[in-house]
């Protein structure tokens, strides 16, 4: 069984930056792909970021050149540090981490941007 904790959302101000990092735990291959998701109240979930075991990375159009994902592979950990925050950022955040076959889900994090 897998677990995902994620933690750093909150308020922020238009302009601002937040860290958000999910720590995933249980079994699971090296070879996966971890990433961040997010939901605004009405939307559908979307794509944010993604980051292989390898290090290779996929963007967002709306978030590139603001946003970057990082992992930490030996602690089973990624990251999304998010600058230049827009109010349309605003949303739920789940962490996924997927394989082969399979693909977990965090329990998501709020992030509030304030105009």
């Amino acid at each position: 069984q897998v677990q995902l904790v994620e933690s750093g959302g909150g308020l922020v101000q238009a302009g601002g930056s937040l860290r958000l990092s999910c720590a995933a735990s249980g079994s699971m291959f090296s070879s996966n792909t971890m990433g961040w998701y997010r939901q605004a109240p009405g939307k559908q979930r979307e794509l944010v970021a993604t980051i292989t075991s390898g290090g290779s990375t996929n963007y967002a159009d709306a978030v590139k050149g603001r946003f970057t994902i990082s992992r930490d592979n030996a602690k089973n950990t990624v990251f999304l540090q998010m600058n230049s925050l827009k109010p349309e950022d605003a949303a739920v955040y789940y962490c996924n981490v997927r394989g082969a076959l399979y693909s977990h889900w965090g329990q998501g994090t709020q992030v509030t941007v304030s105009s």
